[in-house]
């Protein structure tokens, strides 16, 4: 809180006379014969002020919202009652149920001893019988059998080459796979999965689905409709005793929190997986969808679904079914293996409801639940069999929008009536028992009768209006007292920014002293370059952007940091605003890679050149690097500063820059950068005093990264070269002349390099220097 903010909250709860707040706002509300009557429109002028009358904008502009339900407010009260089940998840009442609900494994031991999957449906055939033997209910499939069996005895004759006729023909006489799979199916009760799918399949006759009655009114403008559908094959769906879609439709973030009780497809309606189990245990041929009238919308919406007299199963109005979830329970899971061999508990079989899913990598139908980030679509339907066996249900009474609505109105007319009249301060301390109480409220209806009522929204607008009228009451005090981030954001680096943004002590003017690394790089040949944009300046901008921006991202992405550009010029340092231990061996690497990028935009400009029948011009660069200890700091007036840096070792870095061309090498470094990063690929140019400098220093050619500097050809051109130089400076030109020789052959890339020492050593022969001659070269250029 700032401390102006806490002034106001102070002036607040004073009046005029030394009254606290409450007797101001008594004497707001009750006449006093002392005070002179204001006029109607001044009094309604002076109450809509300190933002009332927006604020009154904003609660009817949020009330609009709520009606309207856009999907983000959905999600946001959906993720609320998620957090209600995350505390308290659905527990199984003590001992179990009656009836349980057991989850068949097809996982990683099964597959292992059974062989991959797809199973022979002879395999299935035999789990069936023996789930049925061991007692179970009823056993729905949340897998799907699309196509025969490939593994049937006569498709298996069929696919073998070299097998013997008769040996075909005893196969042929075989019943197929599937028809022991459907044999088992007729003679058990079993629900096969079918799921809805994106697009219509051509030629594909939709089976018919579970028979049903709508009492009501049809609701087929609300539930949920997919245009076609993946099923079984027909032998399979003929001898089923249920067919039940597995469809599970997360919402927009991902999550299964409601689960399609109907589907509708074409004009088929067919019912889940879970509903059709349920049918087929009650010994029903058909089932009962009872939907109601909305009066406001005019929609049919569902109510329930009715099994049986007095099984009924509430659903939300598009005939979907909340489901409350448990924590995932490895509890539920029975091997598939154990079922087929025929050694799994019968306890875990005997009157249970059995679903037949897979765990097995690769198999694995994964969902978000709101309690679970990853969990068995299977066991999404085993959640939602417990929830409806067990009476659990989620409700969301048809009229919560309204009274939600409500809600917000109320509160949101407490703050625009009260932040302005007693002020904030004693107004938050309202919200927070407020949003309490809300919070209660809600979180009593959820653990006590199942019922969601969502406070997020109230509470959201509330607290919106809160800090609306909060903000427009301090306005003026706020703009007097400016984030000094704000003012100077557009000066600073955003590295700065954000250390700024805890230490604004240091947006003073002056700087610190540190060792850092710098760097120059400039366009070679920029006039000729220049030449070919003369009747077009901003192709010439265009072509300089192009430039620039891969040459800062070389440099942004290695922590250095853009001091400025300067045409077609760039300078960098490393080391500050934060800092950097590596920043020398950056400083090179981004150096090398703002060649290699260079490369890529030199091929991309030539190949738009050639094509538009214009001369290619290439962009050559020459880079200097320095280290050295700079003053780093804020630079300027005191009316207008930059971070920048100053010293010595920057304007060496300048200078080193222009003698990249003298020496005919991309980049030169100074003899700091050259000891600080030694594991670089580099030779020795140099010992030079630059133009404005009587000191002389040695400068080197940045040439590769440290594994060129592990090269065996380059450490042999490395040593000659180094000997070449020892050889001049010792005036042993003649041996210096041998070795330039010998240089040339090694690396024929160094030709300007080695004219000069040519030149040099002629010049020298012909007019010695004296003896105490040390070898400095004295430049005349910058």
């Amino acid at each position: 809180m700032s401390d102006t903010t806490a002034n106001h909250f102070e002036d607040s709860t004073e009046t005029e006379d030394g009254g606290g707040p409450w007797q101001r706002l008594k004497q707001r509300l009750s006449p006093s014969g002392e005070r002179k009557k204001r006029p109607l429109g001044s009094r309604l002028k002076s109450w809509f002020g300190g933002g009332r009358g927006i604020a009154l904008i904003l609660l009817l502009v949020l009330g609009v919202v709520r009606s309207v339900d856009p999907e983000f407010v959905e999600i946001w009260r959906s993720k609320a009652f998620d957090q209600y089940q995350i505390i308290q998840p659905r527990e199984l009442p003590p001992g179990g149920l009656p009836n349980g609900v057991t989850i068949v494994d097809v996982d990683e031991a099964s597959l292992k001893e059974l062989g991959q999957w797809p199973w022979p449906r002879t395999l299935l055939a035999r789990m069936v019988d023996n789930l049925m033997k061991m007692g179970a209910i009823v056993v729905g499939f949340d897998v799907f059998f699309v196509e025969p069996d490939r593994m049937s005895p006569d498709k298996f004759a069929a696919s073998v080459s070299g097998l013997q006729p008769e040996m075909a023909k005893q196969l042929k006489r075989l019943p197929s796979n599937d028809r022991v799979f459907a044999l088992a199916l007729r003679q058990g009760r079993v629900v096969l999965g079918q799921s809805g799918y994106q697009s219509k399949v051509e030629g594909k006759i939709l089976p018919k689905g579970t028979p049903r009655a709508f009492k009501g009114g049809d609701p087929k403008n609300v539930i949920i409709r997919t245009a076609g559908m993946v099923g079984n094959i027909p032998i399979l769906e003929k001898f089923a005793s249920g067919r039940g879609m597995v469809t599970l439709k997360p919402e927009s973030d991902g999550v299964v929190r409601r689960v399609p009780a109907i589907i509708g497809v074409e004009k088929e309606v067919y019912p889940a997986l879970v509903i059709e189990m349920l049918r087929v245990a009650a010994g029903r041929s058909t089932y009962l969808v009872r939907s109601e009238k909305d009066v406001g919308s005019g929609k049919v919406l569902v109510k329930d679904i009715v099994i049986a007299k007095g099984f009924e199963i509430p659903t939300d109005p598009g005939g979907r079914i909340p489901v409350y979830y448990r924590p995932h329970d490895r509890g539920l899971y029975l091997s598939a293996k154990d079922v087929i061999n025929g050694t799994a508990p019968l306890d875990r079989v005997k009157g249970n409801f059995i679903l037949v899913g897979t765990s097995a990598a690769g198999l694995l139908d994964i969902r978000t639940s709101p309690i679970d980030a990853a969990l068995p679509g299977v066991e999404v339907h085993a959640n939602m069999l417990e929830t409806i066996l067990t009476e659990q249900y989620l409700k969301r009474p048809l009229d919560s929008a309204g009274v939600e609505i409500v809600m917000a109105l109320v509160a949101g007319m407490l703050m625009i009536i009260l932040v302005p009249t007693i002020g904030a301060a004693w107004t938050l301390g309202l919200l927070v028992v407020l949003f309490g109480g809300l919070a209660g409220y809600s979180w009593y209806e959820y653990t006590e009768k199942l019922t969601l009522v969502d406070v997020t929204y109230p509470s959201a607008s509330t607290f919106a209006l809160y800090l609306l009228l909060t903000y427009t009451s301090y306005a003026k005090t706020m703009a007097e007292k400016k984030q000094v981030r704000g003012a100077f954001s557009q000066y600073l680096s955003p590295a700065l920014v954000e250390q700024l943004a805890d230490e604004p002590d240091r947006l003073t003017l002056g700087g610190e002293m540190k060792d850092m690394t710098l760097l120059f790089a400039d366009i070679r040949g920029f006039t000729t370059i220049s030449e070919q944009f003369k009747s077009d300046p901003q192709g010439l901008t265009n072509l300089i952007n192009r430039f620039l921006t891969p040459m800062t991202d070389m440099i942004l992405s290695r922590q250095g940091t853009i001091d400025k550009y300067m045409g077609d010029c760039i300078m960098a340092f490393w080391n500050a605003p934060l800092d950097d231990g590596r920043h020398p061996q950056n400083a090179c690497d981004s150096a090398l890679s703002m060649f290699a990028a260079l490369e890529g935009l030199n091929a991309e400009i030539k190949a738009e050149r050639e094509a538009a029948g214009e001369p290619f011009f290439p962009i050559n660069i020459g880079i200097g690097l320095n280290t050295g200890e700079c003053c780093v700091g804020n630079m300027g007036s005191a009316q207008r500063f930059d971070y920048s840096v100053l010293g010595d070792a920057v304007n060496l870095a300048a200078r080193l820059e222009g003698q990249s061309k003298s020496y005919g090498v991309g980049i030169v470094i100074g003899d700091l950068t050259r000891q600080a990063a030694p594991e670089y690929a580099s030779i020795e140019l140099d010992l030079i005093a630059v133009k404005g400098k009587v000191e002389a220093v040695h400068i080197f050619a940045l040439l590769g990264a440290p594994d060129m500097a592990k090269d065996p050809e380059f450490l042999t051109f490395q040593a000659k070269h180094e000997n070449m130089i020892k050889a001049y400076r010792s005036q042993d030109w003649s041996g210096a002349r041998q070795l330039v020789a010998e240089c040339r052959q090694l690396d024929g890339s160094h030709e300007v390099l080695y004219d000069l020492y040519d030149e040099r050593i002629e010049a020298y022969e012909q007019d010695p220097p004296d003896a105490e001659w040390d070898g400095v070269f004295v430049a005349t250029s910058k």
